[in-house]
């Protein structure tokens, strides 16, 4: 849609032949940003609440800079995930805002500080230590959409009763988002001592026969405790985005 289609649409509903609700259905459905190798989606804070992230994987490291300046161009917060220090770096030199979440692997733009509901939390918990960077890739991506975030890592079933040192927090929470490899079986306990959704984040975490985090993907599938949805191995932002929906629900 080009400046005299928009014109036109603004001009039938100013005439009263288009209704506010379908002038904002084609508000919302506006193209792209054209750059020959990528289309901007500027437009998808109003369809979805927050803007286009970047998967910054696969991408060279211009491509990647160039995505991001432009989105940050109509956009205050943005996010980059699977980012490198050398793309980093790039955004940067473009973007001056921009940080870097190296344990994340995230690019985090924050011009518009959105103040969280301090009475909803989205709590992530982590197996072990060694899930923690899918863990702090969900963490981050719900505090940079504007939730109130608190952490709990290193609380596997291998040592149960550090959970149970921490049920005030499970139960206070809205949302929980729990991280895990190996065999997964965080999930199925937290699961089942909290009546609020969780979201199994399986990791790549464990020995050969985990194999690569599928072991406990199809453990948290099948989970015998009510109210468990399952994101994709070490797919971090997938579950803090899905925990930031649930959370901002009324």
């Amino acid at each position: 849609m080009d400046m005299d289609n928009l014109r036109n649409v603004l001009q039938e509903f100013y005439e009263n032949r288009l209704s506010l609700d379908e002038t904002m259905d084609t508000l919302k459905i506006l193209p792209y940003e054209e750059l020959n190798f990528a289309k901007i989606d500027h437009h998808r804070t109003i369809r979805q609440g927050f803007p286009e992230v970047v998967f910054c994987q696969g991408k060279t490291v211009e491509q990647v800079a160039i995505i991001m300046e432009h989105l940050s161009m109509r956009n205050p917060n943005i996010l980059g995930t699977r980012a490198t220090m050398e793309m980093y770096l790039a955004v940067k030199a473009v973007v001056p805002a921009a940080e870097y979440i190296e344990i994340a692997k995230l690019i985090v733009v924050k011009d518009d500080t959105i103040e969280p509901d301090p009475d909803r939390v989205v709590l992530v918990m982590t197996a072990g230590t060694s899930d923690i960077p899918a863990a702090e890739e969900a963490a981050v991506t719900a505090e940079v959409m504007g939730n109130k975030v608190e952490r709990i890592y290193d609380v596997g079933v291998a040592g149960i009763h550090r959970l149970f040192a921490h049920q005030q927090s499970l139960q206070k929470a809205n949302v929980i988002i729990v991280a895990a490899g190996m065999e997964g079986a965080l999930v199925s306990v937290v699961g089942g001592m909290v009546a609020k959704p969780v979201i199994a984040l399986p990791t790549s975490v464990g020995y050969g026969a985990s194999f690569g985090g599928l072991a406990a993907l199809l453990s948290m599938l099948n989970s015998c405790a009510a109210g468990v949805s399952v994101v994709n191995i070490d797919n971090g932002f997938g579950a803090g985005r899905l925990a930031s929906m649930i959370n901002k629900m009324r």
